[in-house]
């Protein structure tokens, strides 16, 4: 499963209203090979499922992603923080052994 936290369900709606997108779009999470540890995060809004993607809900969010991409996002948080230490969406992954400092990637 993945999940996303009280935050960044509260930004991807306010997102969602402000790109006047429908209730058909949902939150696309991939990952990618690059950045300073080997792996990176990818993050988009979607509305075409495809044939092996996997499926999840947390706190009415849609949340999809590639088969591949969910060996490593398995029990993965997608949090949101505005605070002075840094703005932005991110990624609480219990399966990452090492992280780079800007916490864009990530390594397993």
């Amino acid at each position: 499963m993945i999940f996303i936290s009280e935050a960044a369900k509260h930004k991807v709606a306010d997102l969602k209203q402000e790109a006047a997108i429908g209730d058909d779009y949902f939150i696309r999470v991939s990952v990618v090979g690059g950045g300073c540890s080997g792996l990176s995060y990818k993050m988009d809004f979607d509305n075409e499922s495809r044939p092996e993607d996997q499926e999840f809900e947390d706190r009415g969010i849609k949340l999809v992603t590639d088969l591949k991409s969910f060996l490593y996002l398995c029990d993965t948080t997608l949090d949101f923080s505005d605070g002075l230490n840094g703005k932005g969406f991110h990624f609480v992954n219990p399966n990452a052994t090492r992280t780079c400092g800007c916490g864009e990637s990530f390594a397993v």
